[in-house]
Order: C-alpha cells, then structure tokens, then sequence
C-alpha cells in the first residue's frame, strides 16, 4: 500500500511539475499564435475604445471573439485610460497582447512591448474646415427619406447580409439610402474599412504622384533593395500586386500578412525583406505587404515625417469633408495602407463618390485626371481581376475556386469596388451614377454576397420613390 502511495505521488508531483513548467513556458515564451491572437485582440479594442468611444468587454465579445479563432474566446482584457493602452492575453496571463493609442496616429499593436518606441511623432491632424448644415456631401441632411423602395431593399435581411453595421446607396451625389446595424452607435462611429484601404492608398499615390514627387514608372525604391532584382519593381508594379515578392496572405494563423500587421515592429521593412518569386510585373498576387510598401515608397517621396503624417489629410481628406477620417500608423511611422484607416460611413461614401467623379470634388481635381481611369484599368497578370488596389468583381465570399465571383448575378459592366476584410464594400457604378456602401462584421464564410444588393438596386426604375 506504501508502495501504491508512493507512485501515487511521484505521478502526482511529476504532473504538478509539469503543469507549472507549462505555465512558466506559456507566460515567458508564448507560441507564435498566442502572442498573434493576443495582440490582434489588444489592437482591434484599442482602436474601437480610443477612437470610437466603444465599450472594451462588448468589443472583446463581439468584433473579437464572435466571428474569430477558438483561441480569442479565452482572451481577457485590461484597459488602462491613463495610460492609453490595452492588455490583452490568454486567459489574462499568456501572451503579452499590448495596443497603444497615440492620438493623432490612432492604435497600433506592441509587439516589443516598447511603448515609447511605438508612440512615435508627437502628430495631431490638421482640423477640418466648417460645414454647413445643408444635403451631404457638405451637410448631415440626407435625401433618403424620399426613397422608399430603395429603403425596402436595404431593411431586406437578405440583401443587408448578417453583421451588417452600414448601408449607404448615393445616387447623383446624393444619399437616396442610409441603414445602419444594431451593433452600430451611430452615423458617427468610425469603422475600419480594412482592405478598402488599400484604394485610399492608391489615391494617396496619385496626389503625390499629382504634385510631381514620384512616379508610376520609379524604380529603386528602397535601399535594401539596391543591387538586386528587386530594384527592378516600379511602382506601377506595387500598385498593380505584381511586384513578384513572395508574401502569404491567408489569414487565420502566423502568416505573412498576420505577422506583418500584429507581430512586427517595421512592416515595411518586413516585407521588403521577402524574395522575389519571378520578375517584377509578372505574376500577380494580392497582398497586404504590397500595400504596406506603397506607403513607406510615398512617404519616402516626402520631404520629411511630418509632411508625410499631415498628407493624406491635406491632400485628401480634408479636401472632401472626410473629417472622421483616422489612418493609422506601424510602431515606427508608416501608415498601414493595406487596412488601417477608420472613417464614419458617410465619409467612406464621400470616397466613393471622389473616385465616381474622376477625382474631382467641387471643382477642384483632388486626384490627378485619369488617374481613376488608370485605377481601374485591369493588369495583364491578374487575368483581367483587379486593376491598381480595387477590384473589378465582387467578393467571392464563399464561391468555389474557379467559379467567377460575379457568376448568377447580373450586374452592370462598368461597376468596379473596394473591397474588405469581413465584408466591407464599396461599390462604384459610373452607368447609375451610383455608389453603395455595405460595411459590417460579416466573414467570409458566412457566405454573403453583396453582389446581390447591387443587382437589386440596378434594377430598379430611376430615381425611385
């Protein structure tokens, strides 16, 4: 019986070592994936706390851990408003999720826990001119309460979609349409557009491009690069996804695209570090990176850092009314042009509609003349798909590979859109003189199509009401 005892406690006291030795491991070197779902979990509550004046736990439960990875329903998290930071961790002890909100440069993930390093210029936007009180654009009153059928299609659950938080329907320069979602506080909450803000970028590219600091056809664009191949990718080739770097895009796990935006202190750095896959313009493939990229080669194009962090606010968002517009910034100062700009849906509609209008707004061409036609015009290596950062289909949602993503719906031709993570769309319509906004929290699995709220809304009679 001593004996039975005996074993009993070794069993016992081996177990209770390793059970310690586990914690020890988790808590000073957390795997890669904890360390990545706690600070995706810390940035995406810091910037819904700091920026949107949400509720910490309600976002934790909602944006977070509904529609994510099993592992972020174990995720706890630490507000500290003082402070302006965000803790977050595996049941509150593992993984040293950290997010730092640094005013005029918004949230960003820490991953080096150097919270000084991360705040970066002391940055505050320039602020936005008066508006008046008459019809959106420059106004808050709206034309869509003289529209019932289009209200009709936007209150059908179907077209909506599950997770929807915004639906706009602007039609000659005016909105006709307007819903928004139970998990939306108001027309005033800003909500990250995240791969939509890929097509900012490009716009960002053509001002400067515009005021004669670069150009579509520049090469040499980063000194890491300097006696290689990859010195040969212009920037029409990172405009067009065809720079031939290798990046991984999937999401889901430690990935390229998940390491860049949740792991890595320099981003651009880290994807100017991949190697090249084939020759610049060659082979196409989307990627977060690439975006990323285009930001650093633009700001470099800049005198200096403060030029830089006031452009796309100069140049672009002040001059439209995109007032709630906040674009975020890596821990070492490069805009994460590929998903990090915030804005209300009104004014992510306002963009919409500058890129409806060729550019121009109240007369004044905000971005250079043709550079939307260049935008949408397809690249040889994308087979026709995508053009310079925005699509010329719908999402795929959950359409088998192979299958065209527009297949069974009828469409207008000219239509090309903004498209982002979780369902964030902005569709463009030159023939309807139409753009549509439908943004939410809606993955992709989920099956939704907005492509189906666009062929409604094209077929109904003009100017319906």
């Amino acid at each position: 019986m001593r004996r039975v005892f005996g074993v009993t406690r070794w069993v016992l006291s081996g177990l209770l070592f390793a059970a310690v030795a586990a914690t020890l491991w988790l808590y000073l070197a957390p795997p890669a994936l904890i360390q990545l779902g706690s600070n995706y979990a810390a940035k995406i509550i810091c910037s819904n706390v700091f920026m949107a004046g949400r509720d910490a736990e309600t976002v934790l439960r909602n944006d977070v851990q509904a529609p994510g990875h099993p592992l972020l329903k174990l995720m706890r998290v630490s507000v500290d408003p003082q402070e302006a930071t965000v803790r977050t961790g595996l049941f509150g002890l593992f993984g040293g999720g950290l997010a730092v909100y640094r005013g005029g440069t918004g949230c960003v993930a820490v991953p080096d826990g150097d919270i000084a390093a991360a705040e970066g210029l002391d940055f505050t936007p320039p602020e936005p001119e008066p508006r008046s009180a008459s019809l959106w654009p420059e106004g808050r009153e709206t034309d869509a309460a003289d529209y019932p059928q289009i209200a009709a299609l936007l209150d059908d659950e179907r077209l909506a979609g599950p997770g929807m938080r915004a639906m706009i329907v602007v039609q000659h320069g005016r909105i006709i349409g307007e819903r928004y979602g139970p998990d939306t506080i108001s027309a005033d909450q800003p909500l990250i557009g995240w791969s939509m803000t890929k097509t900012v970028t490009s716009a960002l590219v053509g001002t400067v491009i515009g005021a004669g600091r670069l150009s579509i056809d520049d090469d040499h664009l980063l000194p890491e690069w300097s006696g290689d191949e990859r010195a040969g990718i212009k920037v029409a080739d990172l405009l067009g996804m065809q720079s031939g770097l290798i990046f991984n895009e999937d999401y889901g796990d430690v990935t390229d695209v998940t390491r860049m935006l949740y792991l890595e202190n320099d981003m651009p750095a880290f994807v100017a570090d991949k190697p090249l896959a084939g020759p610049p313009g060659t082979i196409f493939n989307y990627s977060s990176g690439t975006s990323v990229l285009l930001s650093r080669v633009w700001q470099n194009a800049l005198d200096n850092d403060e030029e830089a962090l006031a452009w796309p606010y100069k140049a672009l968002f002040r001059k439209i009314g995109m007032d709630s517009a906040a674009f975020e910034t890596d821990p070492r100062g490069t805009y994460v042009g590929s998903s990090n700009l915030y804005a209300a849906a009104r004014d992510w509609a306002k963009f919409g509609q500058l890129l409806l209008q060729d550019g121009v707004w109240k007369g004044e061409q905000v971005l250079p003349a043709g550079w939307v036609d260049y935008m949408r015009r397809p690249t040889k290596a994308s087979g026709g798909e995508y053009g310079r950062q925005v699509w010329l289909h719908g999402p795929r949602a959950n359409t088998p590979k192979g299958v065209p993503e527009d297949r069974g719906f009828d469409l207008p031709k000219d239509a090309f859109w903004m498209l982002g993570h979780d369902g964030q769309t902005i569709t463009i319509i030159p023939s309807l003189d139409m753009v549509v906004l439908r943004m939410g929290l809606t993955p992709s699995w989920l099956g939704y199509k907005p492509q189906a709220l666009i062929e409604a809304l094209s077929k109904l009679p003009e100017n319906p009401s």
